[in-house]
């Protein structure tokens, strides 16, 4: 890894200094170069970046056979009122849950994307549940740990409690582009959209006739408008946070951003992160 400047693609990623915020961290990651920028140190909110690290740590423990993504996460967690709730609906937004009621369904199953922290958390607890292990403790030993994200910790939600450095972040975009801790198999069903074709609400930039979502990461397919670019191709995937944080990957031109903020998501934000992510992408 190397920190400065020098390069078209440094002279991009320096836009984040510009931001209307107190503090800001960036980076792009190309194949093996990774260029940061701004306070490295700093340990930022990550809000619902968290998500892709719980989603992480839900198909580890997948693939450990602690749980499995068509389980009845209503009847692991005796939420009769609420079955069926698939693990994997959950992760991807399609459960029908409201966003921030664990007893409240405003859709069945696979009918809408509905954006719910509700469900990540029901989520998080089935696995803390099959585990016997709380899931702090979870995704640290899981994700966390192996990724050496050491100025990481999950401190609230799993759905948008964690905090973070951009060192930290690189670690697991990394791990998002070329999956060490999944299958790739289990990696290709996280960054592939699940129930293609739901419509729905993409928080902050409103209805999606096609509001695709992966097990985690959001698939940038052909929403608009987007908090990424408009240079992206539709197979970028990633997320984006409250507290002014994103992380994207395009696998198309393998080419990553990452920015941490300490000003929440607004209209300034919806005009700089699209610039961003096309300055890099079109260097």
């Amino acid at each position: 890894m190397r920190d400065g400047y020098g390069g078209s693609v440094a002279h991009a990623i320096e836009l984040v200094l510009n931001w209307p915020v107190d503090a800001v961290a960036g980076a792009t990651v190309i194949d093996d170069e990774v260029i940061i920028v701004g306070t490295k140190d700093r340990r930022f909110p990550l809000a619902s970046l968290t998500k892709l690290a719980t989603a992480m740590a839900v198909l580890i423990a997948v693939e450990e056979g602690t749980v499995s993504l068509d389980d009845d996460v209503a009847a692991l967690l005796e939420l009769p009122d609420l079955a069926p709730l698939r693990l994997d609906d959950l992760l991807s937004h399609s459960s029908g849950l409201a966003p921030d009621s664990p007893a409240r369904r405003l859709a069945a199953p696979a009918q809408r994307r509905i954006y719910s922290n509700a469900g990540y958390e029901l989520a998080a607890d089935a696995v803390a549940r099959c585990s016997a292990i709380p899931f702090g403790t979870y995704v640290h030993d899981a994700v966390f740990a192996p990724l050496a994200m050491r100025s990481t910790t999950l401190i609230g939600s799993p759905a948008s409690g964690a905090v973070s450095t951009i060192d930290d972040l690189v670690a697991l975009l990394r791990e998002l582009r070329e999956p060490r801790l999944v299958s790739s198999a289990t990696h290709e069903r996280m960054v592939t959209p699940h129930h293609a074709g739901l419509g729905g609400i993409l928080p902050g930039f409103g209805r999606q006739v096609d509001n695709s979502w992966g097990l985690g990461p959001e698939i940038r397919d052909g929403k608009s408008p987007h908090w990424t670019g408009s240079l992206n191709s539709t197979e970028s995937y990633g997320h984006f946070g409250r507290s002014g944080t994103f992380l994207w990957w395009d696998p198309v031109v393998r080419r990553g951003v990452i920015a941490l903020t300490t000003s929440e998501f607004g209209e300034w934000a919806a005009v700089e992160w699209p610039r961003l992510s096309d300055a890099v992408l079109s260097q």
